[in-house]
């Protein structure tokens, strides 16, 4: 399993565009991805259980991997959210 704890620096959260392009990336690897926030877990590949977490600036959030290419989907996505300025 890997684990990718980052905090959310765009001034408007995790809002629906770089959420999309997240949910995209998630959505082609064959790991089992979640994103959580708040004590709540949601499904990366899913656009709807993303943006219901209503994730803000400042905010510290979670993504796990797991499965066979686990550690390759970590990658993906933190440099997905990397170069769209989404975290730190």
């Amino acid at each position: 399993m890997e684990t990718l704890s980052v905090t959310v620096i765009d001034p408007v959260g995790l809002h629906a565009r770089p959420a999309t392009v997240a949910v995209n990336t998630a959505s082609k690897c064959k790991s089992e991805i979640k994103i959580s926030y708040k004590g709540r877990t949601v499904n990366m590949k899913s656009i709807m259980g993303v943006m219901s977490l209503g994730i803000p600036t400042g905010a510290e959030i979670t993504i796990t991997c797991e499965g066979d290419d686990e550690k390759t989907a970590a990658e993906q996505i933190e440099t997905i959210l990397r170069d769209q300025q989404v975290i730190a």
